[in-house]
Parts: structure tokens; C-alpha cells; sequence
């Protein structure tokens, strides 16, 4: 059986497709949603939800939360005499879902969805996705938490909608997505995010403000400092949602006998998380200006995630896009309904036969290349984009590059991922060598194809014309050892994709079509043909269906128009 999950930094919960609709499944307690909390007991013993949460407050040092912000470091956490990495937590929360499903359906759940926050780099993916088979479940894909969200709130509506932005503010992570609805398809068109910023980080906040206030005399600081650091959260996580429903809120910490405590109000919290607030906004223009998208265009704004409650949010948002967003979606369940309905596509549900979607590579990838500096030399370490972050996916694009010195014999292709101009500031994904025949610098040319798909597999080819040299490098999202049957199914979908645009018959055939008329005319006439044919081989060159698609046809539409004129 296959369930979705939200492997959230707060909470998680899992769901399953079932008779036609998403079906959250409640925990041992009865509860929707389990906190993302492991803690070690005296004897050993794993505790995780809500009661290891609970145990913060008391035993800081054997407790961990949000450490879905350290997935794909090394960073470790103990807790009692043993060391925990971020997909190890991860592991142990997933075992718990996955317990709780097995007891609620009665009958084994070995595979899952699992949501991921849209701008999780290719480290964090893999780490996930260890997790999940560290728990037991094999799965079947990662999705991006506002994805999952726009699927559930698709699934409610049914309907055809204009684009419109998933605002995604979790505990840990913020995303952006923007969304497009039509026969059937659902099309995400851009993606943006920050993987630092949530509810936490305005916890931060409210502790800054408030401990000033409670403790002038500094006698906190004769409280076991850890212990401290657990008090402060939950004295500002009690605060912040008490300021979601009024306008003033007790932050209260009892130590050391006594209660310190303060009043905040709603604007006193709005001013000093005034910085916060400021960063909620380039994400969204990103996603904007990628998609090509004016913000008075889009249909409607859908608030995700917990944080999102906040009255200083919505205030924001409601400013920054000059309209009420809506928050018909349950913000704490849409991802993980989300997620049910791609484990309902995964399982190929009759139910959901009538609808499709689309992602979008998430972040830019490329190869690692050298410039020339202006003076003589070359300045190495620069990356070059092959496929650019929110192309829509599967894709498969090529660039061309040229050896910089004489008789170079080979050359290294570095893969990365990332948006940093310098190479060091991206993450390496793999790399290959490749040999070159003897000649002068720059006259031996490489080709280098990106192939990518929805699933994370990254394919990359290079040929040398030349030489009829060519090599081939797979990189798919698991380090441990895929399963090759899959691998190759999902490479024979690339192949079908990997040409080049001018080589598709339609494209051939209005370039021809367009010489034709060039040699038929004469004068203005010619050179406007010209014109036409330099600007539909710079559409091509992006390599990008949505510019080459509208070209084509305003092309087609202008040769229309100009052969009209027969003059008889």
C-alpha cells in the first residue's frame, strides 16, 4: 500500500487515497497531526509526537525538534549517549507514521509519497528519501510541498483556475509556488522559497523582544543554559499563538520559583519581526518574475502551513498582493492531503485518471566553465547554466563549449546544481572526463546535454563532433543502489526528448517555408523575412516550448499575412 506523507518541521501527518478522495489517517492518540519531535527515555526507549514534545520542556538534552533544517548535513544531535543525524530523526518520525497507518488500515504500508519544501537542494532530497528507506518505505517519489498543496486544493475545486500562488510558511521552511489549472492538467510554472525561514524563526524573534522585558536583572542566567534556551521556545511558541487570536499576549517563563513575565502586543511583534516579514517577499518576486506572471493576473493567493495563522502574515500578504488571500485549505493538512493524491496518481487510482500535472526543476544546473578575464588568461570556477531553474520538466536541453588551450587532451565536466555564479557556492552533483583529439584552443567543440525528470533523475551527455567521442553519466536521487529497471524506463522517456528544437518537424518546416519567401521577395519585404527568420532561431536557441511554441505561431501568422499579398 502507498500513503502520502508531509515530513514537516513541526508537525507531520499522513494520508492515504481511498473511494475516490484523500483520507488523513489519525496517530495513536487520535490526533491528525504528530509532532516532529524524538526523545530518549532513562532506559533507552524512543519516544516521538506529541509526547516527546512534551518532554522538551523537562529534559532538553535527550529531546530533539526542527531538525528537518539540518537534512543533508552532518550535523548531529545527541540525545542521551547517542548520536543522531537529521535523516536518522527523520527515520524515526517516518517509522511512527508508518506504524500508525499500518494500525488504523490493518495491512502493511510499504511505499510513500513524501513531500519536500520546493527549494531543497539535491543533498536534502537524498537524505529524505534515505529516511524514508531507513523506515521501511520504498519510495515512490518526492514531492514539493506546495505542489502537494496546489493538488489538494485542485482536487477541491475541479475546476479550470487562472494562475494562482501556493504560499507555503511551515514551522522550518517557506515556498512559493505558482499554479496553473486547465483541462485537466495541472502545471506548476514557478517555484521559489527560503529553507530558512518559518514559525521558528519568529519564535526567535519574540524571545529577543520579550527577554529584555522579563529578566532586566539578569537572573535567568542562573538557570542550566539548555534548559533555559527550552523554556524561552515554549514560552514564545505559547505567545505567538495566542497573538494569532488576539491582540496582546502573556510571555510567561517559570523559573527558579517565580514567574517572569510580559505583555506583547500584535504591533510590538510586527515591528520586530519587521525583517522577517522583508524576506517573505523576494521569494515571491522570483517566482513572478520567472513564471512571467504580473501579480494583478494571478486568480487568487492560498495561504499553506501553520505559520501562515499568523495575523502579521496575512496582514503582509494581504499588502503585498493588494487582496484577502485565501484560506479555504486547511493549512496544517493540504500537503500531506496533497501528498495521498500523488500516491493516488503513483497507483494509477481510476479516480484520478482525468487529472495530470507538470513540475519544474527547481533549481538551475549546470557545468562548471572557464572565462576569459580580459587579460589573456581565463578565470575558472564559473558556472554555466544548462537548464534553468523552473523549466518545466522532463526536459532535456544542450550548450557548447570549446577547448581553451592547444592540443588539450581532455576535459572535466563538473555537475552542479544551484544558482551562484562561482561553482563553490553550488552543489556538486558528479562528475566525467572525456577525451579530445589534438588541436588548436577553441577548435575542438563539446556538446554537453542535461536531461532531468520529475522523478530526480539527471541524465548527462556529452559528445565531441570531431572525434565521435561520447560519454554518459547517469545521477539519480538515491545513493543507494536504484533499482536498474526503473532507471532505464525513465532514461527511454528522456531519449524521446533529447533533440534540439530546430530539429522538430514543425520548426524545419516554417524555416524552410520562410527561406522560400525570402528568395520570393525583394526590397523591405526581404529584409523584414530576414528579420522574422533571426528572431524565430533566437526563440529556438532558448530552447524553451513556452517562448518557441507562441514564436512559432506569430511567425506562421506573419508569413500568412505577407504571402496574402499576391498582387493579382
Amino acid at each position: 500500500m502507498i500513503v502520502g506523507i508531509d515530513l514537516g518541521t513541526t508537525n507531520s501527518a499522513i494520508a492515504i487515497w481511498r473511494d475516490g478522495q484523500a483520507e488523513l489517517i489519525p496517530n495513536a492518540l487520535g490526533d491528525m497531526l504528530t509532532p516532529s519531535a524524538v526523545s530518549i527515555a532513562a532506559d533507552g526507549a524512543v519516544i516521538v509526537g506529541l509526547a516527546a514534545r512534551d518532554r522538551q520542556s523537562t529534559h532538553p538534552a535527550d529531546t530533539a525538534t526542527a531538525f528537518k533544517r539540518y537534512m543533508g548535513t552532518q550535523q548531529s544531535v545527541k540525545l542521551g549517549k547517542t548520536s543522531f543525524t537529521a535523516e536518522d530523526l527523520s527515520a524515526i518520525v517516518l517509522s511512527s507514521l508508518k506504524a500508525d497507518a499500518e494500525t488504523f488500515l490493518g495491512e502493511p504500508v510499504t511505499s510513500a509519497v513524501i513531500t519536500v519544501p520546493a527549494y531543497f537542494n539535491d543533498r536534502q532530497r537524498k537524505a529524505t528519501r534515505r529516511a524514508g528507506e531507513l523506515a521501511g518505505l520504498k519510495v515512490e517519489r518526492l514531492i514539493n510541498e506546495p505542489t502537494a498543496a496546489a493538488l489538494a486544493y485542485g482536487i477541491q475545486t475541479r475546476e479550470e483556475k487562472e494562475p494562482f500562488l501556493v504560499f507555503d510558511l511551515g514551522g522550518g521552511t517557506f515556498d512559493v509556488s505558482i499554479v496553473e489549472m486547465f483541462d485537466g492538467v495541472m502545471e506548476v510554472r514557478a517555484s521559489a522559497g527560503d529553507n530558512r525561514l518559518g514559525g521558528e524563526d519568529f519564535n526567535e524573534t519574540l524571545i529577543d523582544l520579550a527577554k529584555p522585558r522579563i529578566d532586566p536583572q539578569g537572573a535567568l542566567a542562573k538557570v542550566d543554559p539548555v534548559l533555559l534556551r527550552e523554556l524561552l521556545r515554549v514560552a514564545a511558541e505559547s505567545c505567538r499563538r495566542a497573538l494569532s487570536e488576539a491582540e496582546e499576549a502573556p510571555f510567561t517563563v517559570t523559573a527558579l520559583g517565580q514567574d517572569f513575565t510580559t505583555t506583547i502586543t500584535s504591533s510590538e511583534f510586527e515591528a520586530q519581526a519587521a525583517p522577517l516579514l522583508t524576506r517573505l517577499r523576494e521569494p515571491v518576486l522570483r517566482s513572478l518574475r520567472d513564471s512571467d506572471i504580473r501579480v494583478d493576473t494571478l486568480s487568487e493567493v492560498i495561504l499553506v502551513g501553520g505559520s501562515t495563522r499568523m495575523p502579521i502574515v496575512r496582514r503582509t500578504i494581504t499588502r503585498m498582493f493588494g487582496r484577502f488571500p485565501n484560506a479555504a485549505v486547511h493549512p496544517d493538512h493540504a500537503v500531506a492531503l496533497g501528498a495521498a493524491v500523488q500516491a493516488g496518481l503513483k497507483s494509477r487510482d481510476a479516480a484520478l485518471d482525468e487529472i495530470r500535472m507538470t513540475d519544474v526543476c527547481p533549481f538551475t544546473l549546470g557545468i562548471d566553465h572557464s572565462v576569459a578575464d580580459g587579460r589573456g588568461g581565463f578565470r575558472h570556477g564559473i558556472f554555466s547554466p544548462i537548464i534553468e531553474r523552473n523549466t518545466p520538466i522532463p526536459a532535456s536541453r544542450v550548450s557548447y563549449y570549446q577547448t581553451i588551450s592547444d592540443n588539450q587532451r581532455s576535459i572535466d565536466i563538473h555537475i552542479y546544481q544551484g544558482e551562484a555564479r562561482e561553482v563553490l557556492g553550488n552543489v556538486k552533483l558528479g562528475s566525467l572526463r572525456v577525451p579530445l583529439p589534438s588541436g588548436k584552443a577553441g577548435d575542438v567543440g563539446v556538446e554537453v546535454r542535461f536531461s532531468y525528470d520529475t522523478s530526480g533523475l539527471l541524465e548527462v551527455d556529452v559528445n565531441v563532433p570531431r572525434a565521435g567521442t561520447q560519454r554518459n553519466l547517469v545521477i539519480v536521487d538515491d545513493d543507494d543502489a536504484p533499482d536498474q529497471a526503473d532507471v532505464a524506463a525513465r532514461r527511454a522517456v528522456l531519449a524521446a526528448i533529447k533533440r534540439h528544437p530546430r530539429d522538430d518537424s514543425h520548426n524545419q518546416a516554417i524555416l524552410a517555408r520562410a527561406a522560400r519567401c525570402y528568395e520570393g521577395f525583394i526590397g523591405d519585404r526581404r529584409d523584414m523575412v530576414g528579420t522574422w527568420i533571426a528572431q524565430f532561431e533566437a526563440a529556438l536557441a532558448t530552447q524553451d516550448p513556452r517562448i518557441i511554441d507562441p514564436a512559432r505561431a506569430q511567425f506562421d501568422a506573419a508569413l500568412n499575412e505577407l504571402e496574402g499579398d499576391r498582387y493579382l
